[in-house]
């Protein structure tokens, strides 16, 4: 049975909210947004600092390369931006890796405060006292965290209800069922000699079920084996 549609707040806290602009202005996040399904707001964390050069970071105790980002402004920030039933997630290198089941685990929240990184990380305060998870898009350092930011929220979106025309659209793809999704063909039938398989034109769905799911199988195996 289809999710009865409600609206699911997200607030980002970043040092770089112009990146966010061009990705969640179009396709179906902007659709979400017009809809009233998704509730996305951007905040600059140098708005919480105090001093005049408005300075969010600073070096590490005990010395290394580069400086990491300060507690005090993310403390205000979170704190300001906080409510009962909010999510605080921290976009990092070193959070648990990011997939399709932590999505829908995500999708079921009411409020998610998307914290991102910078420099050389976070001061480890913030992690201890302030995030509710912490998560990575991948074994790879990127130069900050908009980028895994925006793939976390996309991701989130699709998957609540009313946001895809067809709901189900998110339960028959990759990762949906742990494998990898079918083969999928359109018209024309055949296309430079090259055929679409005649169970699929069959017009028997146990028949054209049974096959997707065997190929699902199929495909995993070769091309993701750990999935298996």
């Amino acid at each position: 049975m289809p999710g009865q549609a409600r609206t699911v707040k997200i607030d980002v806290l970043t040092l770089f909210p112009g990146m966010f602009a061009g990705p969640l202005d179009e396709s179906i996040i902007k659709r979400a947004r017009q809809a009233g399904l998704l509730d996305l707001q951007l905040h600059q964390l140098r708005d919480w600092t105090h001093d005049r050069h408005k300075t969010v970071d600073d070096r590490p105790f005990g010395g290394g390369p580069g400086m990491l980002l300060k507690p005090e402004p993310i403390f205000e920030a979170v704190e300001s931006l906080k409510r009962e039933k909010t999510r605080v997630v921290l976009m990092s290198p070193s959070g648990r890796k990011f997939d399709q089941s932590i999505a829908r685990e995500l999708a079921t929240q009411e409020h998610l405060l998307i914290v991102t990184g910078h420099y050389e990380g976070f001061d480890e305060r913030i992690r201890e006292a302030l995030a509710d998870d912490e998560l990575s898009i991948g074994d790879y350092v990127l130069t900050n965290g908009a980028l895994p930011a925006m793939v976390v929220i996309d991701t989130v979106t699709r998957l609540l209800p009313g946001v895809l025309g067809d709901d189900a659209s998110s339960t028959e793809e990759s990762f949906s069922h742990g494998l990898l999704e079918y083969p999928q063909w359109t018209r024309p039938a055949e296309f430079r000699g090259m055929k679409v398989p005649d169970v699929l034109q069959s017009g028997n769905h146990a028949e054209i079920a049974k096959w997707r799911a065997e190929q699902a199988k199929l495909r995993t195996k070769k091309r993701r084996p750990d999935l298996i």
